[in-house]
């Protein structure tokens, strides 16, 4: 096992959706042994440096809540797979099954969201989330 992982996605040219990019960039550039990946999606193909890794971090943006909020949930391997589990629309509970499913290991995983106020087209957050 490697140390921590770090997967911050959503779209980075929707307004507050690319606040895991922003936040997983500053990791990247502040905390250079942290595995850091950044992607619009969750996909398969993360699965196997989710099994990789100590514990995994996901930083994705929410629509519940106050603008700003912010929210820490702790994480499960999805109890069932569903259809959705196997497209490229995938959350991270159903990747830590997967992980743990194709290669034996899902690790302690966190998702830190915030909820988002603008989704517009644009690549700036909002002043609530970027706060």
């Amino acid at each position: 096992m490697s140390g921590a992982l770090v997967i911050g996605y959503g779209n980075p040219l929707c307004g507050d959706d690319g606040f895991g990019w922003v936040v997983a960039e500053a990791l990247r550039a502040h905390h250079p042994p942290a595995q850091v990946i950044i992607t619009q999606q969750l996909h398969p193909e993360l699965a196997e440096a989710i099994a990789k890794a100590a514990q995994v971090i996901f930083l994705d943006i929410q629509v519940a809540g106050q603008p700003g909020e912010l929210w820490l949930t702790a994480l499960t391997p999805a109890a069932e797979m569903g259809a959705s589990a196997t497209t490229h629309h995938l959350s991270p509970a159903h990747l830590l099954a997967w992980a743990a499913l194709v290669y034996g290991a899902a690790p302690p995983a966190t998702l830190l969201s915030v909820t988002g106020a603008c989704f517009d087209l644009g690549a700036d957050l909002s002043p609530a989330v970027r706060a």
